[in-house]
């Protein structure tokens, strides 16, 4: 089963935050996508959950703007804003192998689309799902890969 575009092939999107002084690509071979209702991601949002695409983290570069990204958190995890504007870009998971990136920010459109949402048990309790995606108390019984 192929994951994603082969070597060469692989088609590239771009994304960046509200201000223009970090641009990032990403090649559209995402291995997993949903909305995560997690207290931090909400937090890290200002919304009611967070669209998620994930992917390795070598499959992901920063253009410009390398000097004013701000990281939180430790090389193991952390979140990844533009200094200037405050855009939440992507976060570093999974002790470094992914990045999940807030799919907000991409300029193009990707192949990928939420097919679950995750953490609900700590979900907004003003928002309201009113998809028929499946609904995860925390992470699903099987992780994605």
């Amino acid at each position: 089963m192929s994951i994603g575009p082969r070597p060469g092939d692989e088609h590239l999107l771009s994304g960046g935050c509200m201000c223009g002084a970090v641009r990032y690509e990403v090649t559209d071979a995402f291995r997993y996508a949903m909305n995560c209702h997690c207290s931090n991601c909400r937090r890290a949002t200002g919304a009611a959950f967070k669209p998620i695409a994930g992917i390795e983290s070598d499959r992901l570069s920063i253009i410009r703007g390398e000097d004013v990204v701000m990281r939180y958190g430790d090389e193991a995890g952390h979140d990844v804003h533009c200094r200037t504007c405050g855009s939440l870009l992507y976060s570093v998971v999974r002790e470094g192998r992914f990045v999940h990136v807030a799919m907000g920010t991409l300029v193009d459109d990707p192949a990928v689309r939420p097919t679950m949402h995750i953490f609900v048990g700590s979900k907004a309790g003003w928002y309201e799902i009113t998809d028929d995606l499946p609904q995860h108390h925390g992470l699903p019984d099987e992780r994605a890969p």
